[in-house]
């Protein structure tokens, strides 16, 4: 080669080549951030196998992780538990490094406050992939989570979300509203007259622009909440309410209010419900 004709040419420049050392770097590359669903039985005595809700690949995954966020730690283990039932876990449960967000974070939403989650992935740092979940359905999808993946995109993270159920987009899918144009409002306000006022004011924007407009709520205030929006709303406004998604006992209909205000409505208050409504 040219080197070793060199070499040959002159010895000094030999000696002074092969005397330097070689420089090795040892870069660990980052570890991932997966989005981890989980099924939608949470809080309901119809827990029901995974294999119904959950493909094959999110359950490798999350049998293969060590290292997680989750916005509780003890529904975390009691979905890590199932999914050993089938795909044996990477280390024992109480081995994993489980990590929880700040209650005030779940309590009052994540999305555009000071809450610095960086911290919370540093293993990604040393090579680890981490997992992210929530109690139920898809994390950062109107559950915390969204700072968690804002911190692994400003730290270079690459984010990968699984496949598994998203109640908002099952319920939009079912409902017979505009699937094109839509948008999730949240939670309503616990406050009668603030609910009804909200009602009506999401109701006006559904009717100005084709704009389907979704909502959930705590079990426990279905009843209030269905009673409320049958009071509030125009009779020409269609309304579906899609309760006990991916359960045994599902039920997603739409009619208009004038039809739901002639029939009765007897909502489980111990089942998730998601609320639409539209032209």
């Amino acid at each position: 080669s040219d080197r070793l004709g060199w070499a040959a040419a002159d010895p000094h420049l030999s000696i002074a080549a092969s005397s330097r050392p070689a420089r090795v770097v040892n870069r660990v590359a980052n570890g991932k951030l997966y989005l981890v669903p989980t099924p939608l039985d949470f809080g309901t005595a119809q827990a029901q196998p995974l294999a119904q809700v959950l493909p094959e690949q999110t359950m490798q995954t999350a049998a293969s992780l060590r290292h997680w966020v989750a916005e509780n730690a003890k529904s975390l283990r009691a979905f890590l538990k199932r999914v050993h039932d089938t795909h044996p876990l990477a280390c024992p449960l109480q081995e994993m490094d489980i990590q929880e967000l700040p209650r005030a974070v779940h309590k009052h939403g994540d999305h555009g406050g000071d809450f610095d989650a960086r911290p919370l992935l540093a293993a990604a740092l040393t090579g680890a992939d981490l997992g992210l979940v929530s109690e139920a359905g898809m994390p950062a999808v109107a559950d915390p989570g969204s700072s968690v993946v804002r911190a692994a995109h400003a730290m270079g993270l690459e984010v990968v979300p699984l496949v598994g159920p998203v109640s908002l987009l099952l319920a939009l899918a079912a409902s017979g509203l505009n699937g094109q144009h839509f948008a999730f409002v949240g939670y309503l306000p616990q406050e009668a007259t603030a609910r009804l006022a909200r009602l009506k004011q999401v109701e006006q924007l559904a009717l100005k622009t084709g704009q389907t407009q979704i909502w959930i709520e705590t079990p426990y205030r279905n009843a209030a909440v269905w009673g409320a929006a049958l009071q509030a709303l125009q009779p020409q406004t269609r309304l579906c309410v899609a309760q006990g998604l991916t359960l045994s006992g599902q039920r997603v209909r739409t009619l208009s209010v004038a039809q739901w205000r002639s029939q009765s409505m007897d909502l489980d208050g111990d089942t998730p419900a998601v609320y639409a409504l539209g032209a």
